[in-house]
């Protein structure tokens, strides 16, 4: 027996052969509606999801192909298989062209017809057990599929990678997925069965973050109250993450390389050593190299952290691998939202296939949500877009060379905050201002 969900919409203005099938369909298990009419078929499409419509190909009015023509456009779960009273070649190939599923002459034997209905419903069931299948692996394993031979090459690096014991450091823009790779390596390892532990250094303090990666006794400092286990003691056995390497203090980076060159850790306010047995594997969003040079990162930490080390190119030179992306944050929010996605209007689909997402991945993700989330009637328009373009410059205008300056210093400002989430320090650090240039910036432009 059919699930009750599996619903079918009969268009025919025949109305023997509409209550002849709805009549053998029901006894099929699959719940039915029909009506005589294309408008009428709009009006049901609105209100209930159709996993197939049945539709004539010759009606008043409105025919079965123009019918099909809108499904195929604006209702992208509904499958089509058409109907006529005479069969032609032509009209089957022509109908086959513009989407539907098949197509069926009356007369002949419906049982051909019910077993082309079970192949749409097998269909049907096949994607959402793989969507379900995707999310069930996890939730970000789609980062993962690419069609890009750079980030192939940095998948077939990190899996090699993942036998050994190798300390691994993955370097990239904000929001091209770091994180994803590591969960990646630490799953293809010997170490997958005990602990991943992440640290993002950006997040604590100097005295808090050295807290945070070698614990303390109890009475080590003022209130500290209790022994506190710290993050490397924690994921001994396992694999170590240490985000935005890059910020750590010089104090900290000398601890640091000491903990990686004797593999043991003292608690603050102990000098017992605690032996650790992990993997480090390190990311940032800094040119290291860079830091190296200008004497903000010790090079020999450099050196003991970049065994192996991995570029995680751009989104913007993954272009190749956005309609996948698209598809997939798509159908995610529209299940977690509980909508239903029946169109996207074509100026939405240019923007998101050609727009050059400054945050990479993360952007794009937070960009598809707004757009579910805005979408109104299951359509997709560019009113749910976010205002990126605000400070662009408009040379309709005139404008004189100063007011072209200062929108072009307006947009490259906002750029570059967006990038950094916006974390004025490091905005002001990218554009070389001190960060108090960069807020007076920021209150001149009516940046909020």
């Amino acid at each position: 027996m059919t699930s009750d969900k599996a619903r079918i919409l009969i268009v025919d203005d025949e109305f023997d052969f509409r209550e002849s099938m709805k009549i053998i369909l029901e006894s099929e298990g699959y719940m039915i509606d029909s009506v005589s009419s294309v408008r009428e078929a709009f009006e049901l499409l609105d209100e209930h999801t159709y996993f197939l419509v049945l539709t004539d190909m010759v009606m008043p009015e409105l025919s079965g192909m123009e019918l099909l023509d809108k499904i195929k456009a604006d209702y992208l779960m509904t499958e089509v298989i058409m109907i006529s009273g005479y069969g032609t070649i032509d009209k089957a190939v022509e109908a086959m062209k513009k989407g539907a599923f098949g197509f069926f002459v009356k007369g002949n034997n419906v049982e051909s017809l019910i077993a082309e209905i079970k192949k749409v419903e097998t269909m049907r069931k096949l994607k959402n057990e793989n969507y379900i299948l995707k999310n069930r692996i996890g939730k970000t394993s789609y980062l993962l599929e690419t069609r890009n031979r750079e980030f192939s090459e940095v998948l077939r690096i990190i899996e090699k990678t993942a036998l050994s014991n190798a300390n691994v450091l993955i370097m990239g823009e904000s929001g091209v997925g770091k994180e994803i790779l590591v969960e990646h390596l630490h799953k293809n390892s010997h170490r997958k069965n005990a602990p991943l532990i992440t640290v993002n250094c950006q997040a604590f303090s100097d005295s808090l973050l050295e807290s945070e990666l070698f614990g303390h006794e109890k009475g080590a400092f003022t209130g500290a109250f209790n022994r506190r286990i710290g993050r490397f003691e924690e994921a001994s056995g396992g694999t170590f993450f240490l985000d935005e390497i890059g910020e750590l203090s010089p104090s900290t980076q000398v601890k640091l390389l000491r903990t990686i060159e004797n593999k043991y850790i003292e608690r603050a306010g102990s000098n017992k050593k605690i032996p650790i047995d992990l993997r480090l594997v390190c990311a940032t969003n800094k040119n290291l190299v860079k830091e190296v040079q200008e004497k903000r990162f010790r090079e020999d930490l450099f050196y003991r952290i970049n065994t192996i080390s991995v570029y995680v190119p751009p989104l913007r030179n993954r272009r190749e691998d956005l309609p996948m992306f698209i598809e997939f944050f798509f159908d995610k929010f529209a299940s977690e939202q509980k909508k239903r996605i029946k169109s996207i209007s074509k100026n939405v689909k240019k923007f998101l296939l050609e727009y050059d997402y400054p945050g990479n991945i993360r952007e794009l993700k937070n960009i598809i949500e707004r757009l579910v989330v805005l979408s109104e009637d299951g359509n997709v328009t560019e009113a749910g877009l976010p205002v990126l373009n605000t400070f662009s410059i408009d040379y309709s205008e005139d404008l004189s060379l100063k007011g072209i300056r200062q929108c072009a210093e307006k947009a490259h400002i906002l750029k570059v905050l967006e990038k950094c989430n916006y974390n004025k320090i490091k905005a002001a650090e990218i554009l070389d201002i001190t960060s108090r240039q960069l807020y007076n910036k920021m209150v001149e432009y009516k940046i909020k």
